[in-house]
């Protein structure tokens, strides 16, 4: 039990708390053996929830938290009167060491407000951001951050970069991670005051990582970079955009196979085919954003996923805490801070 991980679980996050996290639990048990579960949420719908499937009550524990933060609630209400939520309570014990990491699938307004209040940000760091990580032609790429910083200056992205490089080596293996920078162009004329000074303070700094100077959006599916670092509000955009597409690709394929009674049948010889291709851009294989730069694993999970996307939540959350995510980047952020824009006593101050 000395090597064992312990992740506190929002079970009450979610559109289909607690089926869905007690579903992905399972699943995220028989994936990680050494991993353990501090549920957190209403204990009279958990106990029966977690005698129905079976074995799970070995690597889980539950701890009674009345309330639940529900999905329209705004954040600063929450902070100020959800300390009962199984949220709040999830956070807790990360903050108190009874957990390495938390999982929520709740409201993500909420989650970064309570996350921020109760761990704070690793010292040194100006902010902290939201990544995850995509389907490429190349494989997968991490992107951040995703909304949690609409407008930011050169020293954010710079510590996105940090940050980024960090979760490529943590959570896809790729040891020595390229980053580029979302630009409206490739030359290093394009783009804003901030994307440039960023741009050359990454040139001269040793981050982790190799900057590879700016790229575009069609950079991000071509996988040109294992780590594409942008401000919130692109990067959010850009997320949106590409999962849209996606979803509008899914909608023409299927059009064309009902088109007619040949095309029914084509379907019949290219269904391995196909059967891969949706393999291959299945959502849930890319569920759990990650808080980044927060002093604890905190992994938010889409709302509407299923007990297989949430187990892959589940995944990421481990998978940082056992090779030391958090560490590299306390580490990463205090030996960059001078280059940054401040010392790391200064930027904590």
């Amino acid at each position: 039990m000395g090597d064992t991980v312990k992740i506190a679980l929002d079970a009450m996050g979610g559109d289909n708390a607690p089926h869905i996290v007690l579903a992905g639990a399972n699943i995220a048990r028989r994936r990680h053996p050494d991993a353990r579960f501090l549920l957190v949420g209403d204990e009279a719908e958990l106990k029966p929830g977690v005698a129905r499937h079976r074995g799970l009550a070995d690597f889980v524990e539950i701890r009674h938290a009345p309330g639940r933060v529900e999905d329209d609630a705004k954040p600063s209400q929450v902070v100020r009167s959800g300390r009962d939520t199984s949220m709040w309570q999830a956070l807790e014990a990360v903050k108190d060491g009874d957990a390495a990491g938390v999982v929520s699938a709740g409201n993500t307004g909420a989650l970064m407000a309570m996350a921020m209040l109760q761990l704070r940000r690793v010292p040194g760091l100006d902010r902290p951001a939201i990544g995850t990580f995509l389907p490429t032609l190349r494989g997968e790429t991490v992107m951040l951050d995703l909304g949690a910083n609409l407008a930011c200056d050169a020293r954010n992205l710079v510590e996105f970069a940090v940050m980024g490089t960090v979760f490529a080596r943590t959570i896809l293996g790729v040891p020595n991670p390229t980053v580029g920078l979302l630009n409206v162009g490739s030359e290093e004329t394009k783009g804003n005051e901030a994307l440039r000074e960023a741009a050359r303070i990454l040139r001269e700094t040793d981050m982790g990582g190799e900057f590879v100077g700016f790229v575009e959006g069609d950079d991000i599916p071509a996988g040109s970079v294992d780590v594409v670092v942008a401000d919130g509000f692109a990067g959010n955009v850009a997320l949106k955009t590409a999962e849209g597409t996606a979803k509008l690709l899914n909608a023409f394929i299927r059009e064309a196979f009902r088109n007619s009674f040949m095309a029914r049948i084509g379907y019949v010889f290219a269904k391995r085919s196909l059967d891969k291709l949706r393999a291959r851009t299945d959502p849930r294989r890319y569920n759990g954003a990650m808080l980044l730069g927060l002093n604890g694993v905190c992994v938010k999970s889409h709302g509407g996923t299923d007990a297989i996307g949430f187990a892959t939540a589940v995944g990421v959350a481990v998978d940082m805490v056992k090779r030391g995510g958090n560490r590299m980047i306390a580490e990463q952020i205090a030996r960059i801070s001078p280059a940054a824009g401040g010392t790391a006593q200064e930027a904590a101050s």
